[in-house]
């Protein structure tokens, strides 16, 4: 990170909107209230600028994608100018056709892009059927990238992952080992509104332990913001998803600096010290005492 000591971080949890537009006026107001109380980098939630779609498959959801640089990325770029803060936003990619991602996008200070994060594990479940939807991101690019690299930004190098990758402690011990400095969750993700109270609990706290795990086994800091409201079926075949909020930031120990609740529009500042890191991991060495030379069988499918 830089030589400052403290990183005021903000995550946006918002409801979205069918209307694009209205969904994006929704994140601008946000996000320019975030800055205006300070913040230095503001993250949005996954897939912010429409309702969540991947609760049926239908063809026509595609006209929705676009781009990069486009419409969507070309009004977040000249508001992280305009407010000077290093923003992470979220895109449905257009990438070819017949290729689509979803899409993390962080952008500096001054406007410009400083990279790209294409979601790498994609669900095929019910109510979120996204493989009909999104190309998994690409394992190694061009440059012989990894495709968990962090994105290099004047606030520190950021681990940006999105939602299913959240369960998957491979992307998050990979991003860290990379030199990430803080482990970003965009997320949508909710409740089948006829679970009953038990199982949602359960869906919840599993969802919020997994990722306070990858803070205390990474010694990183986690941001997970994630999307209020319910949501319809298009098909009328099930009475849709309420997305379950309880958007939140820990330190690197796990610890809750700020968490939302599960149903009201939310800005979670805080002020990060960068140190925190480092001192950790003196006293709890992980990353020193990993035994490399034991973990081949890590890339098998399953063990024989």
């Amino acid at each position: 990170m830089s030589n400052n000591s403290i990183l005021s971080v903000a995550a946006i949890q918002q409801a979205c909107n069918a209307d694009k537009a209205e969904s994006l006026a929704t994140t601008e107001r946000l996000v320019r209230s975030a800055a205006t109380d300070g913040a230095d980098l503001v993250i949005l939630q996954e897939l912010h600028a429409t309702l969540y779609f991947c609760q049926t498959e239908d063809t026509s959801v595609f006209e929705l994608a676009e781009p990069i640089p486009g419409p969507t990325t070309d009004r977040l770029s000249a508001l992280a100018k305009e407010l000077g803060i290093v923003l992470v936003g979220s895109v449905f990619e257009r990438r070819m056709n017949g290729v689509y991602h979803n899409t993390a996008v962080v952008f500096e200070k001054d406007g410009s892009i400083a990279g790209i994060y294409r979601k790498m594990h994609i669900p095929d479940d019910p109510g979120f059927y996204e493989k009909f939807y999104f190309t998994p991101g690409d394992a190694v690019f061009n440059d012989g990238r990894s495709g968990f690299t962090p994105i290099q930004t004047s606030v520190g190098r950021l681990g940006v992952l999105v939602c299913w990758d959240q369960w998957y402690p491979e992307a998050a011990r990979l991003m860290a080992l990379a030199g990430a400095e803080i482990l970003i969750y965009p997320t949508a993700i909710g409740w089948d509104v006829t679970d009953d109270p038990d199982e949602q609990a359960r869906q919840l706290e599993a969802w919020v332990t997994v990722q306070r795990g990858h803070a205390v086994a990474n010694n990183l800091p986690v941001v997970a913001p994630n999307r209020v409201g319910i949501e319809p079926d298009p098909s009328g075949q099930t009475d849709g998803i309420r997305f379950w909020g309880n958007s939140f930031i820990c330190g690197p120990q796990g610890e809750f600096l700020a968490r939302a609740d599960d149903a009201a529009e939310e800005i979670l500042m805080v002020r990060l010290e960068r140190s925190r890191t480092e001192a950790v991991r003196r006293i709890w060495p992980y990353l020193r005492d990993r035994r490399i030379d034991a973990y081949g069988d890590i890339v098998k499918r399953v063990r024989d």
